[in-house]
């Protein structure tokens, strides 16, 4: 349950009531329609929530904002409410202040859901499916996949968690000209392994990495030596299929190694084969979309979008400018090409399997192609404007010892995502990816392995070691975590407890907002902030040496803590341990260990 948007809601309901029985009165005008917002505002010293109704509504009402407000508070009852106190400020905002039942219930809340804290039902009926990495077989995955990895990932969880049915799916794109570039540069170094590199020229625009002489070795170690002398089609689709056969395991071990787990892998060999393509061009040409030109079939894709533009209020000179242009779906030479298989592919998420929306990661390089895929949809009728999502990610700089590390991906010379986490543990590489995806990260690899609170998620996942070491200890001691209805959270009022309840609360609206937002990131934002609340509130709330029944309420509430901090990272995908590796000391610090090493 999310209780900070059921305190909006009954807010919005108190402030209605007020209004309903002021009208009656006749003090307020009746018919009047009261709408306004509640919000939790940045300052909260004044109140928990501020409500705007009262300036909202002053033009219907015919009142002054601040009149307005204090008429509502006379006729407000908070009786039964989660609130203690509602006042007027400034021009005429309406501030609540929360009592210690709602403290109190968010605990209670906590502890019911478990391990389903934080899931809302705001997504629920939605089916989402969820496209990322999706990189070419053709070679290892890079930072950029990295990056989109994760991105993806935490999107789908966040979008399962606020209620979806998620659908994970890589694209595998085994068709086209970066397959054929693929089999002659395989090609080539098998030839070189037989003629001599200096009598076999290597394609300038082929793939130059280490990873195509290991293929090309592998495939004259299982194949033999008589290739060449077979036709070059047989030969090219021969070594194109060994290297996909080789590579699409290892990305497949790569990803998971990553914590990454698909529902499908879908190829686009598949589209072609079935005749998808080819049916999604005849659609296209059944609904007047599409014409012929130079012996290819072409998309009207300008005439689409500016009709679009039209619609939208632009006018025709200011679209003229744009410079507009049509796709090409189908070659002279009778090959369909990747953007026709792209709307192809689409369609069936929307329309074959029936996905309510469809979300792919990709890079910004491909930011051309979103609006052109977009229209192409509409012309099937699809709504690709609303039913199809592009998040857009960024690039990624590698840093060491402050200095960008170079990489080309003409010369070969890449760190792929296994070398990565070869480097960097697991946890660190989807903290750190998990960053806003329209803004260049550095991706900072001393950072990412120090064992220090300057590393956020080595800060987070101490908080949660550092529960878990105490509550162990505490247990042990005899002060095991009481049960729900036996702990006296009413008498958690220090501030250092609020704050720390307040920042428990607000996962399912963190969750709830990430889904919308597709961005996952405020996740880590939000754990972290949880663990300094935490680490605060254990500074200046004791729970050794505290009164018992303030102990107790004590404990319960680090024990709501730990569960929360687990939901959020689970979100992630990071692991929420239970001990930690302390660099300085140079061994594991299991629960007495820790214990001592933080204790008071």
């Amino acid at each position: 349950m999310n209780l900070i948007e059921e305190a909006k809601k009954q807010a919005e309901k108190l402030i209605l009531d007020a209004y309903a029985a002021a009208a009656a009165q006749g003090e307020l005008p009746e018919g009047a329609e009261l709408k306004g917002t509640v919000e939790i505002p940045r300052d909260t010293a004044n109140g928990d929530y501020a409500a705007n109704h009262a300036m909202t509504g002053a033009k219907a009402l015919r009142r002054a904002p601040r009149q307005i407000a204090e008429t509502l508070i006379a006729h407000m009852d908070l009786g039964g409410s989660w609130y203690e106190s509602v006042e007027a400020a400034g021009p005429g905002f309406l501030n609540f202040r929360l009592g210690q039942r709602w403290f109190s219930d968010v605990l209670a809340n906590v502890a019911a859901e478990g391990a389903d804290f934080g899931r809302t039902r705001d997504l629920a009926g939605q089916k989402i499916m969820v496209e990322f990495v999706s990189a070419n077989p053709t070679g290892p995955m890079h930072m950029g996949n990295a990056r989109g990895g994760v991105l993806g990932d935490a999107l789908a969880e966040v979008l399962s968690r606020a209620g979806a049915e998620v659908w994970r799916e890589f694209y595998v794109n085994d068709a086209g000209n970066q397959i054929e570039k693929f089999a002659v540069s395989i090609e080539a170094r098998y030839a070189q392994l037989l003629q001599g590199e200096d009598a076999v020229p290597f394609p300038d625009d082929g793939y130059h990495g280490d990873d195509i002489r290991e293929l090309a070795a592998l495939f004259r170690q299982e194949k033999g030596d008589g290739w060449l002398e077979k036709p070059e089609r047989e030969r090219r689709d021969a070594m194109a299929a060994f290297g996909l056969a080789h590579n699409l395991p290892k990305m497949k071990a790569d990803l998971e190694r990553y914590g990454i787990r698909y529902d499908r892998w879908f190829s686009e060999s598949d589209l072609h084969s079935s005749g998808f393509v080819a049916d999604t061009a005849a659609e296209l040409t059944k609904r007047g979309y599409t014409y012929e030109k130079d012996g290819a079939l072409w998309l009207a894709t300008s005439r689409i979008l500016g009709e679009k533009l039209l619609a939208s209020g632009k006018k025709p000179e200011d679209i003229e400018k744009l410079g507009l242009k049509d796709d090409v779906l189908r070659r002279a030479n009778g090959f369909y090409t990747y953007f026709a298989a792209d709307i192809a592919y689409h369609r069936d998420k929307l329309e074959k399997r029936g996905f309510d929306r469809a979300i792919d990661i990709w890079g910004a390089d491909h930011h051309g192609h979103v609006a052109r895929l977009k229209a192409a949809l509409d012309a099937l009728g699809l709504d690709g404007e609303h039913r199809l999502e592009i998040v857009l990610m960024q690039l990624v700089r590698l840093m060491r010892d402050g200095e960008v590390v170079r990489m080309s991906k003409r010369s070969g010379k890449t760190i792929s995502l296994s070398n990565l986490l070869d480097e960097v543990p697991v946890d660190a590489a989807r903290w750190f990816f998990n960053a806003r995806a329209e803004s260049q990260m550095d991706f900072d690899l001393d950072l990412a392995v120090r064992q220090d609170s300057d590393n956020p998620v080595y800060y987070v996942q101490y908080a949660h070691a550092r529960i878990c070491s105490m509550l162990s200890r505490l247990a042990e001691e005899g002060m095991a975590v009481p049960a729900a209805g036996e702990a006296r959270t009413g008498l958690l009022t220090d501030p250092w407890e609020r704050e720390l309840i307040r920042g428990l609360a607000a996962l399912p609206e963190e969750v709830r907002t990430a889904a919308r937002d597709s961005n996952p990131n405020r996740i880590g934002g939000y754990a972290t902030d949880l663990a300094a609340r935490f680490h605060k509130f254990y500074t200046e709330c004791r729970i050794r040496g505290a009164e018992k029944d303030v102990a107790q309420a004590r404990l319960f509430l680090t024990f709501c803590t730990r569960q929360a901090l687990e939901n959020a990272l689970s979100i992630l995908g990071v692991t929420a341990p239970e001990t930690m590796y302390h660099l300085e000391r140079g061994n594991i610090l299991t629960s007495d260990k820790i214990y001592n090493f933080i204790a008071p």
